[in-house]
């Protein structure tokens, strides 16, 4: 029995991982919130890069799917409705000149849902008192944020 090249054991893996992601994103794809968030972060990145329109499209958007899961949820308690008022709250609190570098924040965290479906706002969401199901501890944090990312609601996850 010959041992594997590593090289083709990186090559297989990164092919398994690319996959899967490609995947991933399709299935993604397919669901109205992807658009939404990935148009939120084009415009945000717009905004960020001096588009002379600024935050007007990336907060207007947010605006607009904030009322879509309202109306779809029925309430300001569902997770989908929480994760996009809190988005908004912080796209409007980096308006204020100090804290500006919030949309840096907020960029990422984009991006990341985007195209890992991994939700920084939804993390820390889930930690407040009232989505949580255990008590606030350092463990508690570490795996909500160090937890893979997961399809549907973190909360699920937990």
């Amino acid at each position: 029995m010959s041992a594997q090249n590593p090289i083709d054991a990186n090559v297989n893996t990164w092919s398994f991982v690319a996959a899967n992601w490609r995947e991933s994103i399709v299935s993604r794809m397919r669901e109205i919130s992807w658009w939404y968030w990935s148009m939120t972060g084009v415009f945000l990145a717009g905004a960020l890069s001096d588009y002379p329109l600024g935050f007007a499209p990336a907060i207007g958007l947010t605006i607009v799917q904030t009322l879509h899961y309202l109306m779809k949820e029925g309430s300001v308690k569902a997770f989908p409705v929480q994760v996009r008022i809190g988005y908004l709250a912080w796209m409007l609190a980096g308006l204020w000149g100090p804290l500006g570098f919030l949309h840096w924040i907020q960029l990422i965290g984009t991006v990341a849902a985007v195209l890992v479906d991994y939700c920084p706002m939804a993390r820390m969401l889930s930690l407040l008192p009232w989505n949580r199901r255990s008590p606030l501890s350092s463990s508690l944090l570490l795996e909500t944020f160090l937890r893979p990312s997961v399809r549907g609601s973190i909360l699920d996850a937990a």
